[in-house]
């Protein structure tokens, strides 16, 4: 995992092939205006989501604790206050269910181990050892934010 701001993306740029592109694509747009919904940057290997929505209580975020075998999320706060949880993948024991290759996801059942917040203009990035519970709200401010799923 990785938590930064905005301002520092560059220094993941060698992570990943696609993190520059990515990047980018959240430098070109107007982070402030873009509308809710998704958007194709690169085909099927990039491609960013937007939302604008209150945040969730922590147990519900926790109940859906997620993570992915194929996409590298870069989740960007771009307005408000978010709560994630995180824990490494391999530190989990309760599979709530078989990886659904179809939405590339797979619960847990496990609790985070720890928490951070994400405030405007900080992002995280989760790769598929990364176990995280996202949404967790703060205060009654709904959360702009804009996720990428980078295909690995």
């Amino acid at each position: 995992m990785i938590i930064d701001s905005l301002v520092n993306a560059s220094k993941s740029f060698a992570v990943h092939e696609l993190f520059e592109k990515a990047f980018d694509y959240i430098n070109s747009v107007n982070l402030e205006t873009i509308e809710v919904g998704k958007y194709e940057i690169d085909g099927e290997d990039l491609r960013a989501i937007v939302s604008d929505k209150n945040g969730v209580p922590a147990a519900d975020s926790v109940a859906k604790f997620e993570c992915h075998d194929k996409h590298i999320d870069i989740q960007l706060c771009i307005r408000g206050n978010e709560q994630i949880g995180w824990k490494p993948r391999n530190s989990c024991t309760a599979p709530k269910n078989d990886y659904n290759p179809e939405k590339d996801v797979c619960h847990y059942g496990d609790t985070p181990d720890t928490f951070f917040n994400l405030t405007n203009q900080q992002f995280a990035i989760f790769f598929p050892d990364d176990v995280h519970a996202p949404m967790i709200a703060v205060d009654d401010q709904p959360i702009k934010k804009m996720v990428i799923k980078v295909k690995l």
